[in-house]
Order: structure tokens, then C-alpha cells, then sequence
């Protein structure tokens, strides 16, 4: 990474993050289908729509800005998305892997929150104002789909993962 500038910082940071909402797309259905909760599989759902209408948004700034995007993959994100695939071959479907995947997912939108706030100061001190509505939106989805999740491991997620290891 061959970085000169806060311009070309910028475009390295966009194009990282539009690599991670790219596997993210793929990674949501397969968490989806591994929860055994019908909450936590329809959060995954709705995040993937919200994912969807993020690559959507930079896509928009890309031609806001008159960009390229560099043709990067976001190694943290794969990483997450890997750890993901370890929690659904290694723990048995119920609730300790919900448990799991809430704590995996969280991992993976607090990637995304700092992402999308360096995005945020960049654009702000390059003076792209056409972007930061752009960035904040799909940073407060990002803090919202964090604070669900956090909301689902504490109305009985992680309850039922205790209980279920009490009566194992």
C-alpha cells in the first residue's frame, strides 16, 4: 500500500470497506441459516438488505467524487467472516452458537463503525460534502444493527446459552 496522500488514503479506505461490505453480502445468508433463532436469523436478513443499500452508497460517492476504487481485498474482513465459518463447523446449532454469532457479528460492525468514522474525518478534512451525508448514514446503520445485536444477546440470547450448558 503505496499511500502519498489523504486523497489517496481516502480512496484506499473506500475501497477496504466496499471489499468488506462485498463479503459481508455473501457471509449474512450463511448466518442466517445457521441460527436457530428466528430473530437472530431475520437481523441477519435485514442487515444484509441495509449492506446492500451501503454498497449502494459508495458506489454513489465513487461517482460523486469521480474516484476509482483500487481492486483491494479487506483482509480484516476476512478474517471476520472466516472466524464466522469456524463458529457454525465447531459449535453445535442452538443457542451457545447463537451466543457466538452475536459476539462475531458485533466483532464485524465494530470493524465497520471505525471504518465508516475514519471515512467520516477524512471526507470532512478533504472537504467532500456531497459524501458525508453518505458516510454518516450508513454509519449510524452500522451503530444501529451493533446495538440489536446487543439487544438480542441480552433479551435471552446469552440466557439461553448458560441454560443450555446448566442442563448439558
Amino acid at each position: 500500500m503505496a499511500v502519498k496522500s489523504i486523497e489517496e488514503l481516502f480512496v484506499h479506505e473506500l475501497s477496504d470497506i466496499y471489499s468488506a461490505e462485498k463479503q459481508l453480502t455473501k457471509a449474512l445468508p450463511k448466518l442466517a441459516r445457521a441460527s436457530s433463532s428466528p430473530e437472530l436469523a431475520q437481523a441477519f436478513e435485514s442487515h444484509l438488505e441495509e449492506t446492500n443499500g451501503q454498497v449502494e452508497r459508495i458506489d454513489k460517492i465513487v461517482e460523486l467524487l469521480d474516484l476509482r476504487l483500487k481492486r483491494i481485498k479487506c483482509a480484516a474482513m476476512e478474517g471476520l467472516v472466516e472466524e464466522g465459518k469456524e463458529v457454525i463447523e465447531e459449535v453445535e446449532k442452538g443457542p451457545l452458537r447463537d451466543a457466538a454469532l452475536i459476539g462475531g457479528a458485533q466483532k464485524v460492525e465494530h470493524y465497520e463503525i471505525a471504518s465508516y468514522g475514519t471515512l467520516a474525518a477524512l471526507a470532512k478534512q478533504l472537504g467532500y460534502e456531497d459524501a458525508i451525508p453518505l458516510i454518516m448514514d450508513t454509519l449510524k446503520e452500522e451503530k444501529g444493527a451493533d446495538e440489536k445485536l446487543t439487544r438480542l444477546a441480552e433479551q435471552g440470547g446469552n440466557q439461553r446459552a448458560a441454560q443450555q450448558r446448566k442442563s448439558a
